[in-house]
């Protein structure tokens, strides 16, 4: 690969072309990129300028790779998009002498019962939480909090083994569940959690922070489905988002006192009877594309700003827009054998961004809690509209053409 005289931005791990190609792509456009992965660059080759293999979730593999960049490029900044790489990034920032999250930080971001207890300290509404090791601890600590309750393991990510549990004859089961997610966790966290049940609607706050100031961009309103799971099946993102000014201060708050200093966050967050309650923060652009909402809405180009706060630049974030996005992820009716997947598309539906399929005719699909984000998931579309109704209409108006079938 032909070599930079202009220095490098490291990047971390995170290049999956469906949901963190545009992240690549954008960063791209802020500086030249040295690519830390577990395999050599395929689709991402004319973007990168030298890379090295290692396993992104290991900090010694990490620092190793960084320092052998550093020796071939001058290094600007390092950065990262993946849950489980943040860690290790942090440790390559360290031993480069970049400005950046301390380890420390990630860590609290990543376990998230230490979360909960800087959430404490620091008065951050949150929800009452527990971490147990043993189905005895967890039915103790259930009754103490009062059903329902959430169990979910300590360090994962994409609710993987996170389940609401409604009744104490349920826990058995639920906890066979978690405790399974939790034996595939990352290493910053141990054990379960049995959380307090946050109820009602479920949103997320985009922010940056650069040199401990932080700024919320953006609102984004979920909608989750296959309860007693968490599964994320849609997002909507619209620029002046009115629930902003009430959401930001705790976002804020959340991101301060788990100590991060720099970076974009997405900070996740349940508006309950009581108020706004903080569900985790991570400490990177959120998935499912919603990034790429983001700039759709609002012109803001969270890769970029990512970037740039990296290298220690500072981010442009004057929105350029102002409208709607929104992202549908489709799933099949039932588990089994893909046979049908179809979208009529209509020629006038300029508003239709994007449309992707994630399955092909003939694969098995599987619905949660036996389905993950690879087996669940058939495919996806994103719409632009002026408002957060209209989107709505236009994913409603999309799903009525759409055809998806399964055999057993």
């Amino acid at each position: 690969m032909s070599r930079s005289t202009r220095p490098l931005l490291i990047v971390v791990g995170g290049t999956d072309p469906v949901y963190r190609g545009y992240c690549v792509e954008q960063a791209a456009t802020a500086s030249p990129i040295g690519l830390i992965d577990t395999k050599p660059p395929t689709w991402q080759q004319d973007l990168v300028v030298d890379h090295e293999v290692a396993d992104t979730h290991d900090p010694a593999a990490v620092v190793a790779a960084g320092l052998a960049l550093a020796e071939r490029h001058p290094i600007a900044g390092v950065v990262t998009w993946d849950e489980y790489a943040l860690v290790p990034t942090a440790e390559l920032v360290a031993h480069l002498g970049l400005p950046g999250n301390t380890v420390a930080s990630m860590n609290a971001c990543r376990d998230k019962a230490t979360s909960r207890r800087r959430f404490a300290e620091h008065n951050v509404p949150s929800a009452t939480s527990t971490r147990v090791d043993t189905l005895a601890q967890a039915t103790a600590a259930a009754h103490r909090t009062g059903f329902p309750i959430v169990l979910k393991p300590a360090s994962h990510a994409a609710s993987i083994g996170v389940i609401r549990v409604d009744r104490p004859e349920e826990l058995p089961a639920a906890w066979e569940f978690t405790a399974a997610g939790a034996g595939e966790q990352g290493p910053e966290g141990s054990g379960v959690l049995v959380e307090e049940y946050l109820s009602g609607p479920e949103i997320s706050v985009e922010c940056v922070t650069q040199n401990g100031v932080t700024t919320a961009l953006a609102v984004t309103r979920k909608e989750v489905a296959f309860p007693p799971y968490f599964e994320e099946v849609g997002h909507t993102v619209s620029a002046g988002d009115p629930l902003l000014p009430e959401v930001a201060p705790i976002a804020v708050q959340a991101v301060q006192a788990l100590g991060v200093t720099d970076g974009v966050q997405h900070v996740e967050m349940r508006l309950t009877a009581s108020g706004p309650r903080i569900i985790e923060v991570n400490s990177r652009i959120g998935g499912d594309l919603i990034g790429k909402l983001v700039r759709l809405a609002t012109g803001l180009d969270l890769p970029r700003i990512a970037a740039d706060v990296a290298c220690g630049k500072m981010p442009d974030l004057t929105p350029t827009r102002h409208t709607t996005a929104a992202i549908k992820i489709l799933y099949p009716p039932a588990t089994g054998t893909l046979s049908a997947r179809h979208l009529t598309v209509e020629p006038d539906d300029s508003w239709l961004h994007q449309t992707a399929w994630l399955r092909a005719i003939g694969d098995r699909v599987a619905l949660p809690p036996e389905g993950n984000l690879n087996t669940a998931r058939v495919g996806f579309f994103i719409v632009t509209a002026d408002s957060l109704v209209a989107a709505h209409d236009r994913l409603a108006a999309l799903t009525e053409g759409l055809t998806l079938a399964v055999t057993a």
